[in-house]
């Protein structure tokens, strides 16, 4: 399975965004916030979260078989990883990304995606199968997985125009 389109829109958000981002002052990047409380600096420390939790499941699950027979209650292939979604402000919150250093967050997701792309790139295509379960009880492919990390990646880079576009 060719995943091609999904590096191709990781790379091209990133070199259309990264240099906008880094062209923004401080006011706007750390003073407008958005309906959920968010700054800029804020939603890409969440989306530099992101990477970094779909970096891991996107490697263990391309080991899930092996990890799953130390795993009681597990099925083959299968594995159960703490799910964040319901703490992401408390991520955001415990990382102080709003008092982080605003080049230094934009070049941390720039190279974190670029670590996601080479990632995909590198992906054994018999593991796309495997799944982990989310906190709502559904299975999660890495092949679904993988599909969907550019969804998530506009929706928050999105955010960040609607709060730099007011």
């Amino acid at each position: 399975m060719n995943y091609q389109d999904v590096i191709d829109g990781i790379n091209e958000v990133m070199n259309r965004e990264i240099p906008m981002l880094l062209s923004l002052t401080d006011e706007q990047v750390s003073v407008k916030r958005n309906r959920q409380n968010r700054t800029a600096k804020m939603l890409v420390g969440h989306l530099i979260d992101s990477a970094s939790n779909n970096h891991q499941r996107m490697v263990r699950l391309q080991y899930a078989s092996r990890c799953s027979h130390s795993m009681p209650n597990t099925e083959m292939g299968m594995l159960v990883f703490p799910d964040y979604t319901q703490d992401n402000d408390l991520w955001i919150a415990l990382q102080d990304y709003q008092h982080e250093d605003w080049h230094t967050l934009v070049m941390l997701l720039k190279y974190y995606n670029e670590h996601i792309c080479h990632l995909i790139r590198s992906v054994d295509e018999t593991k796309l199968d495997n799944y982990w379960i989310d906190y709502e009880g559904n299975r999660v492919t890495l092949a679904a997985m993988i599909r969907g990390y550019i969804g998530h990646l506009n929706l928050h880079i999105g955010q960040i125009h609607e709060l730099i576009d007011e």
